[in-house]
């Protein structure tokens, strides 16, 4: 079973930042992505952004130039750093990971998922 823990997140006024961490399991297949998704109430779920065993990431445009993903092999963290926060932004935050080669912003093709963490942004 793999279980991926977060931490982070909270509440923050239009424009301000915050970080969200995961941590994920340490002993992974060769090839795996590990990412952020989020889902709004009423809304589906949406890719933020992933990255691949080999450090390539992917965003989903809203959020380029604001968010900011960076793993750390030897802390086998990922974190998300979330800058210029709008109100547009606010939702439920999930670290998720699945054994592939090919990293989308798909949610479905992810199985493992954290507890999800709150990010509300006020205007």
């Amino acid at each position: 079973q793999v279980q991926l823990l977060e931490s982070g997140g909270g509440s923050v006024q239009a424009g301000g930042s915050l970080r969200l961490s995961c941590i994920f399991p340490k002993y992974l297949s060769t090839a795996y992505c590990v990412g952020w998704f989020r889902q709004a109430p009423g809304k589906e779920r949406e890719g933020v952004g992933v990255v691949d065993s080999r450090g390539r990431t992917t965003y989903t445009d809203s959020v380029k130039g604001r968010f900011t993903i960076s793993k750390d092999n030897a802390k086998n963290t990922l974190d998300l750093q979330m800058n210029s926060l709008s109100p547009e932004d606010t939702a439920t935050y999930y670290c998720a990971l699945d054994h592939r080669y090919s990293c989308s912003l798909v949610h479905y093709e992810y199985h493992f998922w954290g507890q999800g963490s709150q990010v509300t942004v006020s205007s």
